[in-house]
């Protein structure tokens, strides 16, 4: 246990390390710091999210049983990818201090230590931090103990709910206003809406299948922490949602109209966006036209 603890501790600082170094000193690309820190925190968010889902999908088609049946795969992985959450959250910390030095995001106000943009990115990202924290504090214990080995078939279900997370990231480092982009940006909505809010009712669904029970009555008989469990993850992904789809009308819409208004110079990654004001570490703002979050695990 303690050995696949570690292998994570190590795993997922050391290979946003080894991305941001590649993006600095190979050949041919030389980044500068901010954007090798923004862009190596994606990739290793969609590697996490492309281990998280391939478990997944192991665990969920090797149970028969989804209440008896367990795949040591299954706590294996919670224990590894653990400690990504809390990286994660030192990883949004940084991309949150080199946006606020891009060109053309300084502001007045900008906070000139850590420590005062530490204290700000805690207010700012609140919500997002409070959600990495409660998976290490609370749903890896209950994951791991709680469950008591049984419900492997939902735990890999819900590790699905990271195939939305590539299209996230994506979106993050394509250059805005383009086709390529648009097609993200519509497959992000779809995946999101399919992995993440239709989870839960699918997972009621489900287990009412199992019971042989109707739909509207599974709430009624699964211990009321689970229905206490599944309303606080799920309350999160509706309101992440609500401004995805917010960011997508404003793409889609705001598109539409530069066809027809004055031209234009051609927009920049996002990245090196002119945006007046600082975006958030985790992307999820009304004012942007795609979305990005880091990674969950058991959603």
């Amino acid at each position: 246990m303690l050995f696949i603890l570690a292998t994570g501790c190590v795993f997922f600082p050391g290979l946003f390390f080894f991305s941001k170094q590649c993006l600095k000193n190979l050949p041919g690309l030389k980044w500068n710091e901010g954007d090798a820190v923004m862009v190596s925190a994606r990739v290793v968010s969609s590697l996490q999210a492309i281990m998280a889902s391939s478990a997944g999908y192991i665990i969920s088609t090797s149970c028969d049983d989804i209440i008896e049946d367990q795949h040591w795969l299954t706590s294996a992985y919670i224990l590894f990818a653990v400690p990504y959450f809390v990286y994660d959250i030192y990883a949004m910390f940084l991309c949150y201090w080199h946006k606020l030095h891009v060109k053309g995001h300084e502001v007045d106000d900008r906070p000139k230590s850590k420590s005062v943009a530490l204290t700000r990115y805690l207010r700012r990202e609140f919500l997002m931090v409070l959600h990495h924290v409660v998976m290490v504090t609370v749903c890896f214990p209950v994951s791991v103990f709680w469950r008591q080995g049984k419900g492997d078939y939902f735990q890999g279900v819900m590790f699905l709910a990271e195939l939305s997370t590539p299209s996230v990231c994506l979106g993050k480092i394509l250059i805005q206003h383009t086709l390529l982009h648009k097609v993200n940006g519509a497959l992000m909505l779809v995946t999101f809406f399919i992995c993440r809010v239709l989870l839960f009712p699918y997972l009621y669904y489900v287990y009412g299948r199992y019971a042989s029970i109707p739909f509207y009555l599974v709430p009624l008989v699964v211990p009321w922490q689970c229905n206490l469990g599944a309303a606080l993850l799920m309350a999160p992904q509706v309101y992440w949602f609500s401004l995805i789809c917010r960011g997508a009308l404003r793409l889609f819409t705001g598109s539409s109209s530069h066809s027809h208004g004055p031209t234009t110079p051609p927009a920049k990654p996002c990245l090196d966006s002119h945006t007046p004001l600082p975006q958030q570490a985790n992307g999820y703002s009304s004012r942007m036209a795609t979305l990005d979050m880091p990674t969950t695990m058991t959603h």
